[in-house]
């Protein structure tokens, strides 16, 4: 159902962010205080009230958080569509064992909003599938999933 606001994660939003999932983030360009997109995968739920994610930390994202901490993750799970908003504090500048160079963002829910049009449904959820070798992107993945979880 449309425009159902939240305060938290629920169960099945809580247990799709369990594992590595697509989902759109949305921050503040702090150079142009413009709105800027990202897909990101490495994403985790360590409870219902917050949701951790990793990224390059060379990357615009982390001083976008950085200026304007207020984010929005967009999620798309049981049939809907889902923006869930709230407050990011970069957790590490560089996450330790993990081969890259990556932060761990963590974001603090203040509200889940069913943002899906009204008489609609997702049919289908997004898919994705890596394009480098598959066995150096599922050791990164366990890797970094690992971390988030810590």
């Amino acid at each position: 159902m449309a425009n159902q606001v939240e305060k938290k994660l629920n169960e099945v939003q809580y247990q799709t962010l369990q594992s590595e999932r697509y989902v759109l983030l949305s921050t503040i360009d702090y150079e142009t205080a413009t709105p800027m997109v990202n897909a990101i995968s490495w994403v985790y739920a360590p409870s219902a009230f917050c949701i951790r994610f990793a990224i390059d930390n060379r990357s615009k994202i982390v001083e976008n958080i950085r200026n304007h901490p207020y984010i929005v993750i967009t999620l798309i799970t049981d049939d809907s569509t889902y923006a869930i908003k709230g407050k990011a504090v970069i957790e590490k500048d560089n996450i330790e064992g993990v081969p890259l160079k990556l932060a761990m963002i963590e974001l603090t829910i203040e509200e889940v909003r069913d943002v899906m049009f009204y008489g609609a449904k997702i049919a289908n959820a997004p898919e994705y599938e890596k394009t480098y070798d598959n066995r150096a992107a599922a050791k990164l993945d366990n890797q970094v999933m690992n971390a988030l979880k810590i």
